[in-house]
């Protein structure tokens, strides 16, 4: 077998696999280029326990080299939620290099001006000896909500076993929603655009008389803040992956927030009913990619294979998280006779309830007539509770999530809900739901920067979390979208007139507009745009965007000629003969006069003779003539040619 080839099968370079084979056993040399079928085979069949063992090897020389080297003071390096690369090396005080190297190890395939968000730089920032912290108030505000609730926990007492609550997390299109279809037997992928989840749902079932929470979260890469905070709130995390297709870069991601969030995870290996299912290449994609050892092969973590859509494996699945959880039982309590505390998984505007919000409930019981507390402020009190089913309920215990009617105002994805006293909050001052958005670009200059103004109108706060974050992914220093209003609900003519003031567009995800916001858009020549899947709206903006970058003009040296002979000199024009020295002149070419080293000049190509017939070039050696539009050369200068190429940039 050709050594590329079997390198193409193990997924890495062939000059990796020639140095690993010799750590491994495999003796071929580093200039060979074929293996024999038999070692290959060999080679193949063994590849991850021995690529595994390889690693802990490296792991055990590093770890010696760190403790021989003595303590080690981690840099600590500020970022906002979202840096570019360039950036973040800057930061870091590290070669970008060794930055995008970092990424690809981590499967992330990044430019130097692409944007990585805070987790992102987080893990590789441990890797590369960094400690990464957030520099804006919203991922202190995001931690410190994650630390009060810890803290109301640690101050029980009386303390029981709630319901575990499991995240389903994974690449999209990998089955996710479908496994919770067959879990809970209802159908919720007809009722999403495009079978993609774009809202969190969260969900219960019983198996074996024990109630089980389901959160499901969005796998499209738009909603990666909205799958970190579904790993917050969760005491077990499902990682599904498609037989048919392997790891894949949304895989990396869920597992890193699993990692980060330090949860007990099962994989769910989906998909096995189709004909190019692999479940061993999966595995070994896990092994390799993500250093995941399945059980069967001598690893800790439980591999389930299951087929979702025709309920294979479905059983054995539920059994495999009864069991995690009943390893866990120390950390999955709370105490029901407490205030109620949890976390709001998602928030919008009914047209017939008002505000509402679909909560977990993490700790104590939330019960019809209790005073909602978010940030320290009244919300509102609780009207009416309804379940997962959209049934009327009179409370709701720990790990049970829950649609509570009676909102004045929507609280916001992530925010915790307490109950109990807090401050009257001001409607006036909260009316608009969503402000401005604040710029990421506030520290550069952006006089020079080009942007497309947007209004974003969605039916749920976490949509409109998602496109924000995916637009501030898109834009550069050149050119981007600035999000200048954002508010829940239809499109109305409010919006039409706050457009026309910011000369901005007008954009609805999963809302429409009102007839009498159509006429008056159409009056006033006002875009509106809507959407039901969020990539279209993405991929909408991004063209847009695209369209405004400014080609960049590229000089390219055609060649150099000394000038032999003055024939005629005009005002702005002079014919003179010359002896090409390198390269190749151009017709309509540009040049640049250089007199005694120094560049004094500049000026273009305007007709080319050889001999006495008009040529469009003129190669290395030879004599010609030429007419060109310049302020007066002279004999010995050497003439610089080259042309301009307009290449176009891409975002």
């Amino acid at each position: 077998m050709n050594l590329t080839e079997l390198a193409r099968i193990l997924k890495i370079t062939p000059q990796e696999l020639r140095d690993k084979l010799p750590l491994m056993g495999f003796h071929i040399g580093q200039k060979a280029i074929k293996v024999d079928n038999r070692t290959a085979s060999k080679i193949i069949n063994q590849w991850p326990i021995l690529y595994k063992r390889l690693q802990q090897a490296e792991q055990a020389n590093i770890k010696k080299e760190i403790e021989s080297a003595g303590p080690v003071i981690k840099k600590e390096v500020k970022i906002p939620a979202f840096i570019n690369v360039r950036d973040f090396a800057a930061l870091a005080g590290l070669p970008i290099n060794r930055i995008l190297a970092e990424l690809m190890k981590n499967s992330i395939f990044a430019s130097l001006n692409e944007k990585i968000d805070f987790e992102t730089a987080s893990i590789i920032g441990s890797d590369l000896g960094l400690e990464i912290i957030p520099e804006n108030e919203s991922e202190e505000t995001s931690t410190t909500e994650v630390d009060k609730l810890s803290e109301i926990l640690k101050k029980e007492e009386k303390m029981e076993g709630r319901p575990p609550v499991i995240v389903v997390m994974g690449h999209v299109d990998h089955g996710k929603t479908k496994l919770l279809d067959a879990i809970r037997t209802t159908d919720v992928v007809a009722g999403e655009a495009g079978g993609i989840t774009q809202h969190i749902g969260a969900y219960q079932v019983t198996r074996k008389n024990k109630i089980l929470t389901f959160i499901d979260t969005p796998g499209h890469e738009a909603f990666t803040a909205m799958r970190s905070r579904g790993a917050k709130v969760a005491d077990i995390a499902v990682l599904v992956v498609a037989a048919d297709d392997g790891v894949k870069p949304q895989t990396v991601e869920a597992y890193r927030i699993i990692e980060a969030a330090k949860l007990p995870f099962i994989v769910a290996i989906n998909k096995i009913d189709k004909p190019e299912a692999d479940i061993n290449k999966t595995k070994q994609e896990l092994s390799t990619q993500l250093n995941i050892t399945p059980e069967d092969w001598g690893g800790k973590t439980i591999c389930v294979p299951i087929s979702a859509k025709v309920g294979t494996g479905i059983e054995d699945l539920l059994d495999m998280i009864l069991l995690t959880a009943d390893m866990e039982t120390e950390n999955i309590m709370s105490n029901p006779l407490a205030t109620a505390a949890g976390t709001v998984v998602d928030s919008k505007i009914d047209k017939g309830e008002g505000p509402v919000a679909t909560v977990l409930i993490q700790n104590g019981t939330l019960r019809i007539g209790d005073q909602l507390i978010f940030n320290g402020q009244i919300y509102g009190k609780v009207k009416s509770l309804k379940n997962y089913r959209g049934e009327n309920i009179a409370q709701a215990e720990p790990s049970v999530p829950v649609k509570i009617i009676g909102l004045k105002i929507t609280p916001e994805v992530g925010d915790l809900l307490e109950t109990g006293d807090g401050e009257k909050i001001k409607i006036k001052k909260m009316k608009s739901g969503l402000q401005k958005t604040e710029t990421k670009y506030s520290t550069q200059d952006e006089s020079n920067v080009k942007k497309i103004n947007l209004i974003i109108k969605s039916d749920v706060f976490g949509s409109i979390e998602a496109i924000q974050e995916s637009l501030e992914k898109i834009g550069n220093t050149e050119v981007k979208a600035d999000i200048v209003y954002k508010g829940l609900g239809n499109i109305i003519e409010g919006d039409v007139a706050r457009a026309e003031s910011m000369k901005a567009q007008i954009l609805g995800f999963n809302v429409k507009a009102i007839p009498k916001a159509e006429e008056l858009a159409r009056e006033k020549r006002i875009t509106i745009k809507t959407y039901r899947i969020i990539y279209d709206l993405i991929d909408d903006v991004k063209q847009q965007l695209q369209a405004l970058l400014e080609p960049e003009v590229k000089k390219v040296e055609l060649g150099k000629l000394v000038v032999k002979a003055i024939f005629r000199s005009d005002l702005n024009e002079q014919i003179v003969g010359g002896r090409v020295l390198t390269g190749q002149l151009e017709k309509d070419s540009f040049f640049e006069v250089e007199r005694g080293g120094k560049i004094v000049d500049q000026g273009n190509l305007l007709e080319l003779k050889s001999g006495k017939e008009a040529v469009t070039t003129v190669d290395e050696g030879q004599d010609c003539g030429m007419k060109i539009k310049v302020a007066p050369i002279k004999e010995s200068d050497v003439l610089i040619f080259y042309k301009e190429e307009k290449v176009v940039k891409k975002l």
